[in-house]
């Protein structure tokens, strides 16, 4: 079964950017795929240290200790996509979410490309303004780790700031349904698959 694999790199757990990743997550579960949503919440991830120990020793892992982004990054690399989502800190992603890119990309790359033609969405929570800007950070990461980007109706952000308030952003839970259809779409056609509907 084809798979795709969510984080949320928000401070809560099942705040406004869970909900946002949940809702497109469900639209591709309606077509047949299936779906896990990791939280980041909890198991802070370090920024990486440039050391190069990716680039030398070349076994898809960071050298870093284990602070489970090894393990989430062999889940990327055994998934056909990957969202992932960040509410908007100081106009750009939280430091977590970050950390996920900047580590994660330096493996992908260090072992010849782990992420290259998996489809790649970015999903952004915001109170008022900056999210263009953390939507930027993440897909910067997926157009160097060679993946294919699916769009929706709008960009893939939704507006509120206390828990659950996103949900009153009508607009913004459209887009996420229209991106979760966009990216099964896109899907199918990458791996000849009859959508269900």
């Amino acid at each position: 079964m084809h798979k795709i694999i969510a984080f949320n790199g928000s401070a809560r757990k099942d705040g406004n950017t869970a909900i946002l990743l949940n809702t497109a997550l469900a639209e591709l579960k309606k077509h047949g795929f299936k779906t896990e949503l990791i939280q980041l919440s909890g198991r802070p991830l370090r920024g990486c240290t440039a050391c190069n120990g990716c680039f030398k020793n070349k076994d898809k892992k960071c050298v870093q200790p284990d602070d489970g982004l090894n393990g989430y990054i062999e889940k990327m690399a055994g998934s056909d996509g990957i969202l992932i989502g960040s509410p908007t800190y100081f106009a750009d992603v939280s430091s977590d979410t970050k950390a996920l890119i900047e580590r994660a990309g330096f493996v992908s790359m260090a072992n010849g490309g782990l992420f290259r033609r998996k489809a790649g969405a970015a999903v952004v929570a915001v109170r008022r303004g900056g999210a263009v800007h953390a939507f930027d950070t993440i897909n910067h990461f997926f157009t160097i780790t060679q993946m294919i980007i699916p769009g929706s109706n709008y960009w893939n952000v939704g507006v509120g700031r206390a828990i659950g308030e996103v949900e009153n952003d009508k607009e913004g839970m459209t887009t996420m349904k229209v991106l979760g259809e966009n990216m099964a779409w896109l899907l199918a056609k990458i791996h000849g698959l009859d959508l269900k509907e």
